[in-house]
């Protein structure tokens, strides 16, 4: 009976050890598999990792570094680049104008697309439609500006066809109405990129839970305040990061329609950054771009926070 009983303990203990030698050997494979699953997902993101290293992180550090060295004998000068800056009349200026326009464009840019994303998405034709505004995108730069001055110029097109009604023309480009043409033309060429965006966030909405709310009495306006926004929230933010990022592409058509030194109200930040490149001015320039990028980066973290705190 004993040496059975001693059989059976060791035969138990074996197999318990077994078990355990089975149980470390299965979770090293697991372990060793989950490490090669990184290292799988580390290489695919390892291109786009050094494309971002090498060209924004370093010519950013290049940058940085040269906001506080002289342009001339590039010695160090501690913050009297930036001092320079902020108290130059130009930089005033265009920090005016880049926010007046971003403040106007973005809000009528993103509201417009809605309410044309909402009526072309129940269209019949919207698809057509849909194409037909995105066209502005499609076209170069040199294209758009030449047409702009074709229809702006103070023998333009547009004076022409006032003429015609008996009304006064205007210098377009050379007054105060050339704020508001640099505004129609962001809106005119971007319209169709936001209306693209607002039908995806739309097409992402159950069509039941329409029917289920017109069940219970509810009309199209409360739809679409109590349904239709709600739901494209997430839409919004990214819409709104994307339209404030594209403001800044404006800088092209208003340098081929007006040149260097426009109209002070369209004087954007773009016209003083190729201004100071051309002057030689890299110590401005670069403490401008800190200050710029600074402020984008700031901006766009505080959109993400209320957003976030919103959806919280």
């Amino acid at each position: 009976m004993e040496r059975r009983a001693k059989g059976f303990r060791k035969f138990y203990h074996r197999k318990r050890e077994v078990r355990t030698a089975r149980g470390r050997v299965g979770q090293t494979q697991k372990k060793n598999g989950k490490r090669r699953k990184q290292l799988r997902g580390f290489l695919w993101i390892l291109p786009s990792f050094l494309g971002v290293m090498v060209f924004y992180l370093l010519p950013y550090g290049d940058v940085l570094r040269r906001s506080f060295l002289g342009a001339v004998d590039g010695r160090f000068v501690g913050l009297e680049n930036y001092k320079s800056i902020f108290s130059n009349t130009a930089f005033q200026l265009a920090v005016k104008n880049t926010l007046c326009f971003t403040v106007v464009c973005i809000p009528a840019l993103i509201l417009l697309a809605l309410v044309c994303a909402v009526i072309l998405f129940r269209s019949k034709y919207g698809g057509v439609i849909k194409s037909a505004f995105l066209m502005p995108m499609a076209l170069p730069a040199v294209s758009v500006a030449l047409m702009w001055r074709l229809l702006f110029h103070a023998q333009g097109i547009l004076n022409q066809w006032l003429a015609q009604l008996g009304i006064a023309g205007s210098d377009w480009m050379n007054g105060g109405q050339a704020f508001w043409v640099l505004v129609f033309s962001y809106i005119w060429k971007n319209l169709g990129y936001d209306i693209v965006l607002w039908m995806a966030g739309l097409a992402g909405i159950s069509e039941n839970i329409y029917e289920a709310a017109r069940v219970d009495g509810a009309g199209e306006w409360q739809c679409f305040f109590k349904i239709t926004l709600p739901n494209l929230k997430s839409s919004l933010y990214t819409i709104t990061v994307l339209s404030f990022l594209n403001s800044f592409k404006v800088f092209r058509e208003a340098y081929l329609v007006a040149g260097d030194y426009p109209h002070e109200s369209i004087y954007m930040l773009q016209h003083l950054f190729n201004n100071w490149f051309r002057g030689f001015s890299f110590d401005k320039m670069a403490a401008a771009a800190v200050v710029e990028s600074a402020v984008l980066l700031l901006l766009i973290l505080l959109l993400q926070r209320a957003w976030d705190s919103k959806e919280g």
